[in-house]
Protein backbone atom coordinates (compact mmCIF):
# COMPACT_ATOMS: atom_id res chain seq x y z
CA UNK A 1 0.00 0.00 0.00
CA UNK A 2 1.26 3.51 -0.76
CA UNK A 3 2.24 5.78 1.76
CA UNK A 4 0.11 9.03 1.89
CA UNK A 5 2.08 12.00 2.21
CA UNK A 6 2.44 13.58 5.31
CA UNK A 7 1.47 16.95 4.03
CA UNK A 8 -2.09 17.26 3.78
CA UNK A 9 -4.71 19.91 3.29
CA UNK A 10 -8.52 20.36 4.87
CA UNK A 11 -10.81 21.93 2.43
CA UNK A 12 -14.50 23.00 4.02
CA UNK A 13 -17.09 25.22 3.74
CA UNK A 14 -19.64 25.54 6.99
CA UNK A 15 -18.87 25.83 10.67
CA UNK A 16 -15.41 24.94 11.85
CA UNK A 17 -16.78 22.92 14.66
CA UNK A 18 -17.79 20.32 12.25
CA UNK A 19 -14.48 19.29 11.55
CA UNK A 20 -13.35 18.66 15.72
CA UNK A 21 -13.89 15.71 15.74
CA UNK A 22 -12.08 14.35 12.65
CA UNK A 23 -9.12 16.80 14.07
CA UNK A 24 -9.40 15.17 17.86
CA UNK A 25 -9.13 12.13 16.99
CA UNK A 26 -6.37 12.38 14.89
CA UNK A 27 -4.53 13.99 17.30
CA UNK A 28 -5.63 11.26 20.03
CA UNK A 29 -4.02 9.14 17.15
CA UNK A 30 -0.55 10.90 17.20
CA UNK A 31 -0.28 11.25 20.69
CA UNK A 32 -0.55 7.59 21.14
CA UNK A 33 2.16 7.33 18.72
CA UNK A 34 4.65 9.29 20.96
CA UNK A 35 4.27 12.65 18.55
CA UNK A 36 4.09 15.98 19.94
CA UNK A 37 1.08 18.14 18.71
CA UNK A 38 0.49 21.31 17.74
CA UNK A 39 -2.66 23.11 17.28
CA UNK A 40 -2.93 27.07 15.86
CA UNK A 41 -5.90 28.41 15.66
CA UNK A 42 -7.83 31.48 16.67
CA UNK A 43 -8.71 31.59 20.89
CA UNK A 44 -12.63 30.55 19.93
CA UNK A 45 -11.16 27.25 18.25
CA UNK A 46 -8.88 26.66 20.44
CA UNK A 47 -10.93 26.69 23.50
CA UNK A 48 -13.36 24.49 21.20
CA UNK A 49 -10.29 21.49 20.28
CA UNK A 50 -9.44 21.74 24.22
CA UNK A 51 -13.32 20.81 24.92
CA UNK A 52 -13.23 18.08 22.34
CA UNK A 53 -10.02 16.82 23.20
CA UNK A 54 -11.70 16.91 26.94
CA UNK A 55 -14.82 14.74 26.20
CA UNK A 56 -13.15 12.68 23.65
CA UNK A 57 -10.73 11.22 26.65
CA UNK A 58 -7.93 13.36 26.39
CA UNK A 59 -6.04 14.81 29.84
CA UNK A 60 -6.11 18.32 28.19
CA UNK A 61 -4.08 19.93 30.88
CA UNK A 62 -1.86 17.29 31.77
CA UNK A 63 -1.09 16.50 27.63
CA UNK A 64 -0.38 20.44 27.77
CA UNK A 65 1.96 20.64 31.28
CA UNK A 66 3.99 17.95 29.84
CA UNK A 67 4.23 19.89 26.31
CA UNK A 68 2.89 16.56 24.55
CA UNK A 69 0.29 18.89 23.06
CA UNK A 70 0.50 22.47 22.22
CA UNK A 71 -2.61 24.88 21.51
CA UNK A 72 -1.98 28.01 20.52
CA UNK A 73 -3.59 31.20 18.96
CA UNK A 74 -0.16 32.70 18.83
CA UNK A 75 0.99 35.04 15.87
CA UNK A 76 4.96 35.66 16.11
CA UNK A 77 5.41 34.50 12.97
CA UNK A 78 3.71 37.61 11.17
CA UNK A 79 6.07 40.72 10.77
CA UNK A 80 4.32 44.13 11.17
CA UNK A 81 0.94 41.92 10.62
CA UNK A 82 2.17 40.01 7.82
CA UNK A 83 2.96 36.61 6.87
CA UNK A 84 6.99 36.20 6.70
CA UNK A 85 7.59 32.87 5.11
CA UNK A 86 11.25 32.61 6.22
CA UNK A 87 9.82 32.85 9.96
CA UNK A 88 6.95 30.20 9.61
CA UNK A 89 9.48 27.68 8.66
CA UNK A 90 11.90 28.53 11.28
CA UNK A 91 9.39 28.39 13.85
CA UNK A 92 8.48 25.05 12.23
CA UNK A 93 11.87 24.07 12.12
CA UNK A 94 12.77 24.73 15.87
CA UNK A 95 9.85 23.22 16.91
CA UNK A 96 10.30 19.58 14.64
CA UNK A 97 14.02 19.48 15.99
CA UNK A 98 12.60 19.82 19.90
CA UNK A 99 10.76 17.39 19.57
CA UNK A 100 13.54 15.18 18.64
CA UNK A 101 15.58 16.31 21.13
CA UNK A 102 12.90 15.69 23.88
CA UNK A 103 12.37 12.48 22.62
CA UNK A 104 9.39 12.16 20.56
CA UNK A 105 8.84 10.82 17.01
CA UNK A 106 8.24 13.37 15.63
CA UNK A 107 5.95 16.57 15.34
CA UNK A 108 2.23 16.92 14.18
CA UNK A 109 0.94 20.20 13.47
CA UNK A 110 -2.42 21.81 12.32
CA UNK A 111 -3.60 25.49 11.58
CA UNK A 112 -5.99 27.71 9.92
CA UNK A 113 -4.63 29.55 7.11
CA UNK A 114 -7.12 32.34 7.49
CA UNK A 115 -5.39 32.95 10.81
CA UNK A 116 -1.64 31.72 9.98
CA UNK A 117 -1.65 34.61 7.65
CA UNK A 118 -3.13 37.60 9.79
CA UNK A 119 -5.48 40.02 9.86
CA UNK A 120 -3.89 41.98 6.89
CA UNK A 121 -5.04 39.00 4.67
CA UNK A 122 -2.17 38.93 2.42
CA UNK A 123 -2.07 35.83 0.39
CA UNK A 124 0.28 36.67 -1.97
CA UNK A 125 2.90 34.51 0.05
CA UNK A 126 0.48 31.28 -0.01
CA UNK A 127 1.51 29.15 -2.80
CA UNK A 128 5.21 30.04 -2.20
CA UNK A 129 5.32 28.99 1.34
CA UNK A 130 2.92 25.90 1.07
CA UNK A 131 5.56 24.63 -1.99
CA UNK A 132 8.51 25.59 0.21
CA UNK A 133 6.47 23.65 3.02
CA UNK A 134 6.27 20.83 0.49
CA UNK A 135 9.64 20.27 0.11
CA UNK A 136 10.40 20.80 3.71
CA UNK A 137 7.81 18.33 4.52
CA UNK A 138 9.61 15.94 2.08
CA UNK A 139 12.89 16.13 3.91
CA UNK A 140 11.69 15.64 7.39
CA UNK A 141 9.78 12.05 7.67
CA UNK A 142 9.17 13.27 11.08
CA UNK A 143 6.84 16.00 10.44
CA UNK A 144 2.79 15.12 9.79
CA UNK A 145 0.53 17.96 9.23
CA UNK A 146 -2.58 19.57 7.95
CA UNK A 147 -3.48 22.77 6.56
CA UNK A 148 -7.06 23.81 7.29
CA UNK A 149 -8.37 25.85 4.39
CA UNK A 150 -11.85 27.60 5.70
CA UNK A 151 -13.59 28.47 2.21
CA UNK A 152 -16.01 30.84 3.95
CA UNK A 153 -13.19 32.79 5.14
CA UNK A 154 -10.65 32.62 2.40
CA UNK A 155 -10.60 34.13 -1.36
CA UNK A 156 -11.81 31.36 -4.11
CA UNK A 157 -7.93 31.42 -5.95
CA UNK A 158 -6.57 30.55 -2.48
CA UNK A 159 -8.75 27.49 -1.77
CA UNK A 160 -7.49 26.95 -5.93
CA UNK A 161 -3.92 27.17 -4.93
CA UNK A 162 -4.38 25.66 -1.90
CA UNK A 163 -5.20 22.27 -3.33
CA UNK A 164 -2.59 22.10 -5.96
CA UNK A 165 0.06 23.05 -3.35
CA UNK A 166 -0.93 19.95 -1.22
CA UNK A 167 -0.11 16.50 -2.70
CA UNK A 168 -2.28 14.90 -0.12
CA UNK A 169 -6.26 15.66 1.30
CA UNK A 170 -7.52 14.99 4.46
CA UNK A 171 -11.12 13.95 4.62
CA UNK A 172 -11.30 12.59 8.14
CA UNK A 173 -9.34 10.86 11.07
CA UNK A 174 -9.63 7.91 8.79
CA UNK A 175 -9.50 9.06 5.52
CA UNK A 176 -6.96 10.94 3.30
CA UNK A 177 -6.06 10.41 -0.39
CA UNK A 178 -3.48 11.39 -2.78
CA UNK A 179 -4.39 14.23 -4.51
CA UNK A 180 -4.58 14.53 -8.34
CA UNK A 181 -4.92 18.05 -8.58
CA UNK A 182 -1.95 18.77 -6.92
CA UNK A 183 0.89 20.63 -8.94
CA UNK A 184 4.89 20.89 -8.66
CA UNK A 185 5.56 24.45 -8.98
CA UNK A 186 7.55 23.75 -12.57
CA UNK A 187 3.71 22.31 -13.84
CA UNK A 188 1.83 25.73 -12.41
CA UNK A 189 0.53 28.33 -14.10
CA UNK A 190 -2.82 30.57 -13.81
CA UNK A 191 -4.93 28.23 -16.27
CA UNK A 192 -4.25 25.12 -14.64
CA UNK A 193 -4.93 26.65 -11.33
CA UNK A 194 -8.67 27.52 -12.82
CA UNK A 195 -9.48 24.22 -14.68
CA UNK A 196 -12.57 22.66 -14.72
CA UNK A 197 -11.21 19.62 -13.03
CA UNK A 198 -9.75 21.56 -10.32
CA UNK A 199 -12.99 23.40 -9.33
CA UNK A 200 -15.21 20.56 -9.48
CA UNK A 201 -12.47 18.61 -6.65
CA UNK A 202 -12.92 22.43 -4.74
CA UNK A 203 -16.88 21.91 -5.05
CA UNK A 204 -16.57 18.67 -4.12
CA UNK A 205 -14.66 19.15 -0.88
CA UNK A 206 -16.88 21.88 -0.17
CA UNK A 207 -19.90 19.80 -0.24
CA UNK A 208 -17.90 16.90 1.78
CA UNK A 209 -19.12 15.59 5.13
CA UNK A 210 -15.98 15.60 7.77
CA UNK A 211 -17.20 12.07 9.00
Amino acid sequence: MQKLPQHQCLIYKGSPSKNLPALTATIGQRLSKDFRCFYLNNPAMISAIKYSLSKSGVHVEEQIEQNHLVLSSDQKHLVAGSFDIDRMLEMLDDALNQALRDGYKGLWASGDMTWEFGAERNFDKLLEYEWRLEEYFRSHPALAGICQYHADTLPPEIIRQGVVAHPAIFLNDTLSRINPQFLEPKSYTKQTADSSALNNTVECLCGAAPN
